[in-house]
This record gives structure tokens, sequence and C-alpha cells, in this order.
């Protein structure tokens, strides 16, 4: 079946693989999410994911101690590996070819991004997973995300949350929250939506890359947005 988007990124939080607590690893919401994977890539998308760390380390505001800022982006970094890699034998184990590549130098598990060889690992059917951010401290991994996107040219990059798209209010809080199917980047840097951060919004509208929000904890979502189905919130030009 034909798909709407040929090349993906995806974007997902640390805590989502934490499960329930947003710590550590919850293997039931791996196994769901290597499916969702699967899902996509056997309709012939090509994949590639970016995750964050927050199940292991939340930054300076996380500790009781005063830490330098690039010391705790370095740790950030380093857990966003750790899931990288989880993920990694998470996808090995249902029989798919999955690479990791990472921001950070640690060539005793993995190897650092190179674009050329992205493109063709990707290219020959890998599931590509890129750790370690943008390998730079004072960048989110939303950045990162939009940054390997421009990088492998993604055709989106789609954020997997808890909701089903942008709210202008937090939707678990405020039931008379109001969804949006579509926005400008300007629009999500005015109302201050917090979907991304400024820096990743920023890239994506000077890029004109287009951003998908979509609720990751619907197993079907993922599959139904790649066909075409309006599924979640677009931000475009």
């Amino acid at each position: 079946m034909k798909t709407k988007y040929q090349r993906v990124l995806l974007k997902l939080s640390g805590e989502y693989l934490g499960g329930v607590v947003g710590h550590g690893f919850d293997f039931t919401v791996i196994d769901s999410l290597t499916e969702q994977i699967n899902q996509i890539q056997d309709l012939g998308t090509e994949v590639a994911i970016v995750l964050g760390g927050g199940n292991f380390f939340r930054g300076t505001k996380s500790i009781p101690l005063k830490m330098d800022r690039v010391a705790a982006d370095h740790i950030g970094m380093m857990a966003t590996l750790m899931n990288a890699l989880c993920l990694k034998e998470a996808l090995i184990a249902k029989n798919r070819k999955a690479h990791v590549m990472t921001g950070l130098e640690a060539p005793a598990v993995t190897e650092k991004f190179e674009k050329q060889k992205a493109v063709a690992l990707i290219e020959a059917g890998n599931i590509l997973i890129f750790g370690g951010g943008t390998g730079n401290p004072y960048f989110s991994t939303d950045t990162a995300a939009v940054l390997r996107g421009l990088e492998i040219s993604a055709d989106i990059v789609i954020k997997g949350t808890k909701v089903d798209g942008i709210y202008d209010k937090d939707p678990e809080k405020n039931p008379s929250a109001q969804r949006f199917d579509k926005l400008s980047y300007a629009d999500v840097l005015t109302r201050d939506l917090k979907v991304m951060d400024g820096a990743a919004i920023a890239l994506c509208r000077e890029n004109r890359l287009p951003l998908c929000v979509l609720s990751i904890v619907n197993q079907d979502d993922l599959r139904r947005f790649v066909q075409g189905e309006d599924v979640g919130s677009i931000v475009h030009e």
C-alpha cells in the first residue's frame, strides 16, 4: 500500500519509554512502540528515530545540587544513547535491521553520525536511531530531531506524545482545551504552544520542514497518519 510519506523522523520523549512512572524502561511500552514502527516500515516508509533521555535524567532542575549546564547536558545525551541502544535491541529481537548513530563520540558502543552513511543505511532498510542529541550542549533533543530530519531529507518530523495533537492548553488539565488541526510555524511561536522548543520550530520554518504531533499511545495513529489519514495536528507554512 502506498504511503503519503516516504521517509519520516519520529521524535519521542524518554519518559514515554518509562511507561506510567516515566522512569527506566517499560518493556510493554517498548513492545508497543516497536510494533508501530514495524507497521509503517512494512508499508514502505523509511523510519528514523530520535529519543529524549528524561526517563533517566531531566537536567539540572532534577538534581538537588548545583551542576554545570554543560556537564548536565552531556549526562542527558548519554541517557538518550542508552534509550537508543535499548530500542535497537528491541527491534532486532523482532527481526528488524536497526542501527544507532550518535552525536557523541562513543566508539565502544556505536558510531558517530555521518550524513552519507546514515542515508545509505536507511535506504538499505535499516531503522535508524539517533542518540546523543546534536552532540552539543544547550541544544534539546527536539532541535536534534529537526536537525537529523533535515540531514537525512525526511519528508516530515513526527512528534509522538500522550495526546492526539496540539492544544491551546494542556487537555489533561483543561477539559475545555481547543485542539488545532493545522497551524503555521508562526502560530506555534506567537501562541507559545510548547509543541517543541523555539529553536526547533524556527529550524523547521527556515527549511519548510513540516511537523506533525500525534498520539503514540493510540496504537494505530502513526500508521494511519503515514497512510494519509487526518490524524494529529500539522505545523507547516
